[in-house]
């Protein structure tokens, strides 16, 4: 799943990508960089972001997932958004996937827009307010805590009649580095197997910050922890250098890594 953030203001790459022909620019890279999945996100969800409503989310969108599925029809697009509004105006334009980074919290018609749509949905673990999405919280138990989430979430959106759901940890979001480090380190014993799972490590501050690191300079320490995390069942990971994690992944199936 390549990155492609419609905004001004992303932490790592806002503003390279907000006008059309840049972004389609960047979309038929990414592909050819080996991504299966394009991403769009037109509101930053970095600490301090401006808030955007629904309407302002569209129009950012603008002609971006048609042209997209015009250019290139083998591309699937998820769009990360936490606004049902938002989300049937994509389904309309073609979108593929939902990607709700607030878990139905933000927005309470989100799970029955979802189970209108069909299509599948990304369940990310997060706080339950936007204003408290990046408040660090210590938890007694991060899987336990992270799979308590999952298992009531995904009962909710069974019964709403949404079934096909990949489950994201939520890497990034008001978590401690070191729950963050013992998530990576227990990836296998989230979501109990039931549903895939996508993670989202790309550039985040957990990595780069205890290095004393650019969000840019940790290639190599992500490549390392995406083997880990690939090994342990992951099956999407979420990236903005999509030919450095698409790499990670041939080494990964070739059997060259050994765990």
């Amino acid at each position: 799943m390549g990155i492609l953030n419609l905004t001004p203001d992303s932490f790592s790459d806002g503003g390279k990508f907000n006008n059309e022909k840049s972004a389609l620019e960047q979309t038929e890279k990414m592909l050819k960089d080996g991504a299966e999945i394009i991403d769009i996100g037109p509101q930053s969800t970095r600490p301090n972001a401006e808030f955007l409503s629904a309407g302002e989310e569209i129009r950012r969108i603008g002609n971006m997932i048609l042209l997209i599925k015009k250019e290139f029809p083998e591309a699937l697009v998820s769009l990360d958004t936490f606004y049902s509004e938002t989300v049937k105006f994509g389904f309309n334009e073609g979108m593929d996937i939902i990607n709700d980074i607030s878990g139905g919290h933000y927005d309470n018609n989100m799970f029955e827009t979802a189970a209108e749509t069909k299509l599948p949905y990304i369940l990310m673990h997060v706080n339950p307010s936007y204003e408290t999405m990046h408040d660090k919280i210590k938890f007694a138990d991060i899987t336990l805590s992270v799979n308590q989430y999952f298992s009531e979430k995904t009962a909710e959106l069974l019964e709403k009649g949404v079934s096909d759901i990949i489950l994201d940890p939520g890497f990034g979001f008001g978590k401690t580095v070191e729950d963050q480090m013992k998530m990576i380190d227990e990836v296998r014993y989230l979501g109990f197997g039931r549903f895939p799972l996508l993670i989202g490590i790309s550039r985040k501050s957990f990595i780069y910050k205890p290095l004393g690191k650019s969000s840019l300079d940790i290639n190599e320490e992500t490549q390392k922890l995406h083997i880990k995390v690939l090994q342990q069942g992951a099956k999407i990971l979420r990236v903005h250098d999509v030919a450095e994690a698409k790499k990670t992944i041939d080494l990964f199936e070739s059997g060259s890594v050994v765990e």
